[in-house]
């Protein structure tokens, strides 16, 4: 999903790219987007799915919400989802093979042991959960409110989600960037078992490929810290 201006069609692009590198199957990207300008003719772009939300909520992750809903378009069956701000660093079509037929989602890097799922990198059959969205859209402001992040609502009411295993999907930030001072002269090894790195946040991808954590102005002290190094395996797969 792509909406705003943060991310540009080049990440929807880089993503395209990435995917066809790391399937051997017959795979198609759909890109939900408000601007399809400059985006590779083969992905398959609709309009954001139809969701009523509060609006100051209204170009947050909650969006992803509507994905929950059915028909969803075309789409049947098993679908993947992938945030934008991902690198995918090996096999892609072992997430298909996972446990068909159920929600599988990341174990939340910063809660691990409290069953919550991180939505960066999920899998679910279209329809089967349409419940959580029908309960959701009825009164989205009460479950804004309540859970504050969409991931812990869908992680309350999926009782039977199942988190991928532990290596597939790493963060950038808490699984794999040395701690400070390492990290001013050491890159961030990445584990031969996994297939996508997420980056929650700053730096983004595009930050990491130039060596660069952004720092605000006002936050110059941060600079101590905010340091990192290229690895050559963001290099070799966000192109």
């Amino acid at each position: 999903m792509k909406w705003g201006s943060r991310y540009g069609p080049e990440y929807v692009n880089r993503l395209y790219k990435s995917i066809k590198k790391h399937t051997k199957r017959k795979t198609k990207l759909y890109c939900f987007t408000d601007n399809t300008a400059d985006i590779d003719k083969n992905i398959q772009c609709r309009p954001l799915p139809k969701i009523s939300l509060p609006k100051s909520i209204s170009h947050t992750p909650w969006r992803k919400m509507s994905l929950w809903q059915y028909p969803l378009y075309d789409l049947n069956g098993d679908i993947l989802f992938l945030d934008l701000d991902l690198v995918i660093t090996g096999d892609l079509d072992r997430f298909f093979d996972f446990k068909p037929g159920n929600y599988c989602v990341i174990e939340n890097w910063t809660q691990i042991g409290k069953n919550i799922g991180n939505t960066s990198c999920f899998r679910f059959p279209v329809g089967k959960y349409n419940s959580i969205f029908e309960k959701f859209k009825k009164n989205p402001e009460k479950y804004w409110k309540k859970y504050h992040i969409e991931q812990v609502y869908l992680s309350e009411h999926i009782k039977d989600q199942i988190f991928w295993p532990k290596f597939w999907c790493l963060s950038f930030k808490h699984n794999l960037l040395p701690s400070w001072p390492f990290r001013i002269w050491k890159p961030a090894s990445l584990p031969k078992e996994t297939s996508i790195v997420a980056f929650t946040g700053k730096p983004d991808p595009d930050d990491v490929a130039n060596g660069k954590w952004p720092v605000k102005n006002s936050q110059i002290y941060k600079k101590l810290y905010k340091q990192l190094r290229t690895p050559e395996w963001v290099l070799d797969n966000w192109k």
